[in-house]
């Protein structure tokens, strides 16, 4: 049986999370294999949307995946929002905000919110976002053990304050840390990544 291999990448704005364009509408997206020469097989492990940003984790075991996934480890993302976010609207957050998924209303687990203050500094996206002329914003760090489609997007904007720039910082106990957008490096496994 072969070895599987592993990665941890960041993942810049305007790419989608996998290897394969299968669809004639995304016919001219841009795709991880264009950021480095990784073996056949591999997979990322969750997704981030094409908007967003941040900490994805490959692999070529399937199982290991599923592990990543599960609702035992946790996501941690940091999301600049539209507006100054009050008290109250984290706490509706933290409790669990009904959203739309597939068509059908969920409720989100409880998970943890908080204010970054001072807000963290990343390097200008390629695509401009607003400036400070539209009002302010405000950066939030949600952690979540659920990963339902867009889920950060939809809950913010559910509390009415749409997410304007999402980064995923942290799987488990995988940290983005230095990683500049596009770069990858290869780890022996994510064993680390325990359970929390």
């Amino acid at each position: 049986m072969p070895d599987h291999r592993h990665f941890i990448i960041h993942k810049p704005f305007g790419y989608l999370s996998q290897f394969v364009n299968n669809q004639n509408i995304r016919r001219n997206k841009k795709l991880l294999g264009e950021l480095g020469d990784f073996p056949e097989g591999t997979m990322a492990i969750g997704r981030l949307d094409e908007e967003s940003e941040g900490l994805l984790l490959l692999t070529t075991d399937g199982k290991v995946s599923a592990y990543v996934t599960s609702k035992k480890v946790e996501k941690e993302y940091y999301a600049q929002l539209d507006g100054e976010v009050p008290a109250e609207s984290i706490e509706r957050l933290r409790a669990g905000i009904d959203i739309s998924t597939r068509g059908t209303i969920y409720k989100t687990l409880p998970c943890d919110v908080k204010l970054l203050d001072p807000a963290p500094i990343f390097l200008a996206r390629t695509k401009r976002i607003r400036d400070d002329r539209h009002g302010p914003t405000c950066w939030l760090s949600i952690t979540l053990r659920e990963g339902k489609y867009r889920q950060v997007r939809k809950m913010t904007a559910a509390a009415g304050y749409p997410t304007l720039r999402l980064f995923r910082m942290r799987i488990g106990n995988v940290y983005l840390g230095e990683l500049q957008a596009g770069q990858s490096i290869e780890v022996e496994n994510f064993s680390s990544i325990g359970e929390m």
